[in-house]
């Protein structure tokens, strides 16, 4: 096999979200009558139940109309729209960003991710990731030929506002010349949201040994319980070794607009924006305009979605807590619970299998995570109130029939 081949193996995309096509259907040994129910993807959010942010369709519709001087911008984005997001973020940070050297729209939060890793990130280069933490880390770090350092998330045991992260064998990466650090919150998939000490002390470590920090804040805004959110870019950190990923796709439903949002050191944004050029030219032209309800949504649209999510969350979270042997920790920001499931008498691949063909439910394998996540699911609790309860109702009766005797 090629050095290529082995890099594109590596990337492994038939178990990731979304991807359920690609699954061959398996004569799996089913218990059991299949359970009746609709169907729900919590794989991903659903934008029906969840619509995006009011008037996005006529802002597109006058953007489309615009024609080419919408349609084509300078590669990092339209500066016109830059500038009012820089704003945006000036205010919901505190910091001030430069819209000319410090901010570049890119396609996707996802396009964010992989320009700034891009950028900072050679073969062989050492680079910590956190384990569990948005599954794509490792495999862009892995495409990359990075020597990558998986550092554990306690998360199942750290206290509330906390991320559980372990600090000795963070400071053990960084000293071993590790030089990127990347992580997010609130965390994906713990759901876990980072409390100011422990960012401090990431920012203290960073700037002993001279690493740069890649901090995906996409969830930021989808806080629960008042919880006070700390920013990496209000902490004691040198700008130039910091780039912040945002974007309104998940908390405002945008996702199909392909629309991020990546701030910070000049350096590393002009990189992302030489690597923008060659690769997609630019995030599209006509959705960039979309960005000017980001932030600028109906009075109490915000705290209406947050209200109503935290309500899904909470009714989710009971029902898992109330199966024997399952744990889980509540989410404290974002949309995705993580319940670590009693042994069962199938493999975890199985047991999503299962739930996919005899329980109408499409969950995340928990292996996609980190590969000693093999009693874990995912589950993106962005959904139909009445529809995600059901389904979680048979993923519980599909526990009981395949829990170990």
């Amino acid at each position: 096999m090629t050095r290529v081949e082995e890099k594109f193996k590596k990337l492994g995309i038939d178990n990731a979200p979304g991807q359920e096509g690609l699954q061959a259907e398996e004569k799996l040994e089913l218990r059991g009558e299949k359970l009746e129910g609709e169907f729900v993807d919590f794989s991903h959010g659903d934008v029906d139940a969840h619509p995006p942010i009011p008037g996005s369709l006529e802002r597109f519709i006058e953007s489309y109309k615009a024609g080419g001087k919408q349609a084509y911008s300078e590669y990092r984005g339209h500066k016109f729209i830059r500038e009012k997001v820089a704003k945006n973020i000036e205010d919901f940070t505190g910091v001030k960003i430069d819209p000319n050297d410090n901010i570049i729209i890119t396609p996707g939060t996802q396009g964010a991710l992989f320009l700034a890793m891009s950028s900072l990130i050679a073969a062989d280069d050492k680079v910590a990731i956190l384990e569990p933490d948005y599954f794509d880390n490792r495999k862009l770090a892995e495409f990359l030929e990075a020597d990558i350092y998986p550092i554990q998330l306690d998360y199942l045991n750290a206290p509330s506002g906390s991320s559980g992260i372990d600090f000795n064998a963070l400071e053990n990466a960084f000293k071993d010349g590790v030089r990127v650090f990347l992580f997010t919150n609130p965390g994906n998939p713990t759901g876990a949201v980072y409390s100011k000490k422990e960012l401090e002390e990431i920012a203290r470590l960073a700037r002993k040994y001279e690493v740069t920090l890649l901090a995906d804040e996409l969830y930021s805004r989808q806080i629960f319980d008042g919880r006070e959110y700390h920013h990496m870019i209000n902490e004691d950190v040198d700008f130039d070794k910091l780039i912040t990923i945002m974007g309104p796709s998940k908390t405002e439903s945008m996702s199909g607009f392909r629309l991020g949002i990546a701030y910070g050191s000049k350096q590393i944004i002009d990189r992302m924006e030489k690597l923008q050029a060659i690769v997609s030219l630019r995030a599209p032209g006509y959705n960039q305009a979309m960005l000017d309800l980001w932030f600028d949504e109906p009075e109490g649209w915000l705290e209406d979605r947050i209200r109503a999510h935290q309500e899904i969350r909470d009714d989710l979270v009971a029902k898992f807590r109330s199966v024997e042997g399952v744990k889980i920790r509540p989410t404290e920001g974002g949309s995705y619970i993580f319940p670590k499931l009693p042994k069962l008498d199938v493999s975890i691949g199985d047991f999503v299998k299962i739930l996919r063909a005899h329980a109408n439910v499409i969950v995340t394998v928990g292996t996609e995570f980190g590969p000693q996540f093999d009693d874990c699911i995912r589950l993106n609790f962005s959904q139909d109130p009445k529809k995600a309860s059901d389904a979680v109702d048979r993923i519980v009766e599909m526990i009981e029939r395949y829990r170990s005797k």
